[in-house]
This record gives C-alpha cells, sequence and structure tokens, in this order.
C-alpha cells in the first residue's frame, strides 16, 4: 500500500485499502504506517519521564480508565455488539460518542470484528485466537494487520442503517482528539485556576490521556489473548474461552469469558452473585433512568445446564434479584 493511502485512512477510514478484502481475509501483514497512531499512543506514556505526575493526574487516569472501561464493555460490546439492552436513537448516538473517547475505533468496526470472533470463535478465521495465532497477535498484532483495517458493513446490517454512527466509524480519530485536546484544556485551566492541585497541562494529557488510554487498552485485550488461555470453564463450549476473576475486576466483568461465549446476548457475564461484574451493575443503574431498556436475562436453562454440570453451577436456577 502506498505510504500516503495510510496516512489518509488516520482521517478517513473509507480510503480504499489496496490488497484489503471486506473484513478478515487474505495474509496478515503489519501495515506500518496505518498503525503508527497507535505506536504513538503507546510510546506517549514515556513523556511521563519530563512531566513526572501528581496525585490529581493519577486521580483523573484511574477515573477516565474506569469510565471508558464501562464505555468498552457496557456500550461497545454488550450494546453494539450483542444488543444486550435497547434505548433510543439519540442516546445510542451519545453511547457512541462515548465509546469513542476510548480510541478503539468506531462503534462499527468494533461490533463487526467482535461478531466475527464469536461466528468463529479459536478457528482459522477467528483474528485473534491465541491457540490459532499466539498469544502476542491475540493481544496486539491483528490491530497492525493490514487486513483488519476496514468495517464490511454488511456484517452489521442493525448499525449501518444509522448514518451518525457510520460517519463516526468513518471519521474515528475524530473523537479521540477532540477528547484528547479537551483533557489537555482541562489541566491547563486547573494549572492556572488550581495551582495548589500541583497538576500541568501536560500531566493531563500524558496521565489522562496516553497512559489511561493505553492501560485501557491492554485491559480489554487481555480478554482477546489471556482470556482464552487462563482460567476455569463452567461451560462446554466449542472455544477455549475461560472465566478469569481477576480479568473480571480489571475489565469491570468481562473476564467472565467462558459465561459469555455460552450465551452472548445477556446483559450480565457475572452469572451469579458472587461473580463480580459491574458492567452490569451499571447498566441496571442506568436502566433506572429510563435511557436504556430491556436488559436481556440469563435464560434459566443456561443456569440448569450451568447446575447440571456440578458444583461451579449448583447455585438456583434464578440468582438474587430475579433475573433468570
Amino acid at each position: 500500500m502506498k505510504p500516503w493511502v495510510s496516512v489518509a485512512q488516520w482521517i478517513d477510514s473509507h480510503r480504499a485499502a489496496e490488497g484489503a478484502g471486506p473484513g478478515p481475509s487474505g495474509p496478515d501483514r503489519i501495515d506500518l504506517v496505518r498503525c503508527l497512531p497507535f505506536v504513538i499512543l503507546n510510546a506517549g506514556c514515556l513523556a511521563v519521564f519530563w512531566t513526572g505526575w501528581s496525585w490529581t493526574a493519577v486521580a483523573a487516569a484511574a477515573a477516565l480508565y474506569f469510565a471508558r472501561m464501562f464505555a468498552v464493555t457496557g456500550i461497545y460490546h454488550r450494546y453494539f455488539s450483542h444488543k444486550a439492552y435497547r434505548t433510543s436513537r439519540p442516546v445510542q448516538f451519545l453511547l457512541a460518542l462515548w465509546g469513542a473517547t476510548a480510541v478503539q475505533r468506531g462503534p462499527l468496526w468494533w461490533a463487526f470484528h467482535h461478531r466475527h470472533h464469536h461466528r468463529h470463535s479459536d478457528r482459522h478465521d477467528d483474528t485473534h485466537s491465541p491457540r490459532m495465532h499466539g498469544f502476542w497477535w491475540s493481544h496486539v498484532g491483528w490491530i497492525t494487520g493490514r487486513r483488519n483495517f476496514p468495517t464490511d458493513y454488511s456484517k452489521v446490517p442493525d448499525l449501518a442503517r444509522y448514518p451518525e454512527l457510520v460517519f463516526l466509524n468513518r471519521f474515528d480519530l475524530l473523537v479521540p482528539v477532540l477528547f484528547a485536546l479537551a483533557i489537555f484544556g482541562s489541566g491547563w485551566w486547573l494549572e492556572l485556576h488550581a495551582p495548589a492541585l500541583g497538576v500541568t497541562r501536560w500531566q493531563m494529557l500524558v496521565w489522562g490521556f496516553f497512559i489511561s488510554t493505553t492501560v485501557l487498552f491492554h485491559a480489554t485485550s487481555s480478554i482477546n489473548s489471556l482470556a482464552h488461555i487462563a482460567g476455569s470453564r463452567r461451560f462446554s463450549t466449542d472455544d477455549d474461552s475461560r472465566n478469569n476473576s481477576l480479568l473480571a475486576v480489571i475489565t469491570l466483568g468481562e473476564g467472565w469469558h467462558n459465561n459469555h461465549h455460552r450465551y452472548q446476548g445477556a446483559a450480565r457475564q457475572g452469572f451469579y452473585w458472587w461473580e463480580i461484574d459491574v458492567t452490569y451493575y451499571l447498566l441496571r443503574a442506568l436502566s433506572w433512568t429510563g435511557l436504556i431498556w430491556g436488559l436481556n436475562p440469563v435464560p434459566s436453562s443456561v443456569y440448569a445446564e450451568a447446575a447440571a454440570r456440578g458444583p461451579a453451577g449448583s447455585q438456583p436456577a434464578r440468582p438474587p434479584g430475579g433475573q433468570a
């Protein structure tokens, strides 16, 4: 691919990619120019040796990690990829904007690739299977591959019918750039008007954007890689998905990956009360506002299947709260 085409795709992801098929097909080839923004994101963390740190900057990084992890898990994953609940069109757009701040490309690209993963999980066509491609490719390599840059809109027709979502997906660099500028601007304001906090504009940018976003990315990617290698299996699915309580903590509930692969459409992935699923708790709270509704439950038949498999699933089919 000509370098200028890759550069143009930073701004407009609809620019034709030479040699790239409509989604996950063809050879795995890294496009160094196209993935340069990702390299810059990770390398930007090193600026911390120049900016130093402050408790305000670290707190901002932690808060933005939490808020945007929910954007990935509760919005990009459970809503756009699996439609685990419903909402209105205006709120759907606001949720998409929120998700875009996570800097994991557009909502349709994310949903397309995730749905593809479930259709081909841990088989040849799975773009990020550690069984098929190794740990590092499943964790980070796959997003640098040329064939994984396009979005196959024919695979997400339920989302592609909304032009506002297509716009966000097409110009997927727009929201991250504006978000980074907003973080920098807030740091500048605090530096000028709240000097007692000891934070600078550059600290806020490095901690609030570069470090927070990089950690967010690698935590999210751990579900592609580690959650198919390390953990326990409650259900006998035809893939390598595992339940991992540590990953569940750092990803707000996504670590209950074997549960999720057994029943993808549920709003909760921690099927039992002791399986911490912060994303689900936040979705329940959000549903009380009326902004979202119709959270999909786990079917009683799935709980019965878990109970039949032994002590790990021996709890009643209807867990506390009546969520079957």
